[in-house]
């Protein structure tokens, strides 16, 4: 009788243990979601090792021109003072003649062949229409604030008018040269691609809290003919269906974060993103000890050990494809090995469900994308470059917290892709822009496609006149 109770009361007790043990690493990871959320609201976003380790009115500019566009817009009326014609010479005419033409009897008079406008019957000159655009998609400015600026000025430029430049430009001469630059991208041998939300309202079918999403692709870093291209495309969701469509029929290496939906894209090869492995650690590293506890910590080691891979792969920017491999196989690949070896011995002792669990499941899940880049010398260790595309596109944030409606996105997402890719290499989107807008009316490239090619930002005549 006595054993009996003997076994009752440890089963008692080791089933007490056991709840001890769940509520402990329950409130654990309570407190660890309270830290992660206290850091999201109020936390820097910055993920340099330093920082981790404590050591040191709603306006929609994405579619406002959309919004704002309307086809009865009248043109500015420009008054040009009244003046007095003056009285016609005697030889006036005489005077201009041309005396070879005379003695040839060639009375004729050629006229020169005048340009055609930007926009037909439209008093916008090529330098207006560049300035809107790169005030509004550049450097943020609303239309309603440059209708201000241009009042001041003494012209009377409705919103109106100005979406209605903006719209009919980016149709008629923008988006057919983001077209084959999206031709140009396709030949690339590695693909950078990355999707930010944006919510529109508005659109047919849809709940007005649906996310839309602004998904962009880009070049490589490592690109050897120096052609840096960034396409943003607006699509209504976040399907990978839209990234297959896109990169439809492509043959080179695709890199990305960790998203499933690239999954169907067609690539010869699947590169994943270091840069947001180590996020997932940086997300983990235990809040409230000292700095050097944190380093010793499993997040703090999995960050050092990231960091050197980076550290070393930078070393080898500057080099030949061919180098770059070989120096990657040589020394990060078995620094690359050790991790993973590191990662399983650890991972008994992490809770599947908390940061550092997650963290250290994504880096084992996704150990062969992770792998790539090292027999692809195209290949970067981080989606940086797009990650960084997508920032540019974001900062205007903040002044469109809601698009109001998605026609015309096309046109506002071939918009960004001129300025970034002006941007990218080294070109001053005005004067880019003025430069097309003055060629391109006078230009038969429906015909002759090839025509476009001599418009890219990377032309030897564009370098020298758009710097």
């Amino acid at each position: 009788m006595t054993d009996i109770r003997e076994q009752e009361m440890q089963n008692r007790i080791n089933a007490l243990v056991l709840e001890k043990e769940n509520l402990t690493n329950e409130n654990s990871y309570l407190k660890e979601q309270i830290a992660y959320l206290k850091k999201l609201a109020f936390g820097s976003r910055t993920e340099k090792t330093k920082r981790v380790m404590g050591e040191d009115i709603e306006i929609n500019l994405f579619d406002e021109a959309e919004t704002e566009a309307k086809a009865s817009a009248p043109e500015p009326v420009i008054e040009v003072p009244a003046h007095q014609r003056r009285k016609k010479q005697k030889g006036h005419l005489e005077s201009f003649q041309c005396l070879e033409c005379r003695k040839q009897e060639h009375f004729s008079i050629e006229k020169p062949v005048m340009p055609q406008p930007v926009l037909a019957k439209s008093i916008a000159s090529p330098s207006s229409i560049a300035h809107v655009i790169t005030q509004k998609y550049q450097f943020a400015m609303p239309l309603y604030r440059q209708e201000q600026e241009w009042k001041a000025i003494g012209i009377a430029l409705p919103r109106a008018t100005l979406a209605n430049w903006v719209i009919r430009a980016a149709q008629d001469w923008i988006v057919p040269l983001v077209e084959r630059m999206h031709q140009l991208l396709l030949l690339q041998p590695i693909i950078h691609a990355d999707e930010t939300p944006v919510q529109v309202l508005g659109e047919k079918g849809r709940k007005n809290k649906t996310k839309s999403y602004m998904w962009v692709f880009t070049s490589g870093e490592y690109e050897q003919d120096s052609r840096q291209i960034r396409i943003y495309k607006y699509q209504p969701g976040r399907s990978g269906s839209f990234a297959g469509e896109f990169l439809k029929e492509y043959k080179g290496t695709l890199q990305t974060d960790g998203y499933t939906g690239y999954e169907q894209a067609s690539c010869s090869a699947h590169a994943l993103c270091w840069a947001h492995a180590r996020r997932y650690f940086v997300d983990a590293v235990p809040q409230g000890l000292k700095q050097e506890e944190k380093k010793a910590s499993i997040s703090g080691q999995a960050i050092k050990r990231i960091d050197e891979l980076f550290a070393v792969d930078k070393t080898l920017a500057d080099k030949t494809p061919e180098e770059r491999q070989q120096k990657r196989l040589r020394l990060e690949k078995d620094k690359l090995e050790a991790f993973f070896v590191w990662l399983e011995e650890v991972q008994p002792g992490a809770l599947p469900k908390s940061a550092l669990g997650k963290a250290i499941n994504y880096a084992l899940n996704h150990k062969e994308g992770l792998s790539v880049y090292l027999n692809d010398s195209n290949a970067a260790l981080s989606n940086n470059i797009c990650e960084r595309a997508i920032r540019n596109f974001t900062i205007g944030r903040k002044n469109w917290l809601f698009s109001a409606s998605p026609k015309g996105a096309d046109a506002s997402a071939a918009i960004y892709s001129v300025i970034e890719t002006c941007k990218a290499n080294d070109i001053d989107p005005f004067k880019y822009l003025v430069y097309l807008f003055e060629r391109m009316p006078n230009m038969n490239f429906k015909i002759h496609p090839e025509e476009l090619d001599t418009l890219l930002p990377w032309n030897e005549e564009i370098q020298k006149n758009c710097k």
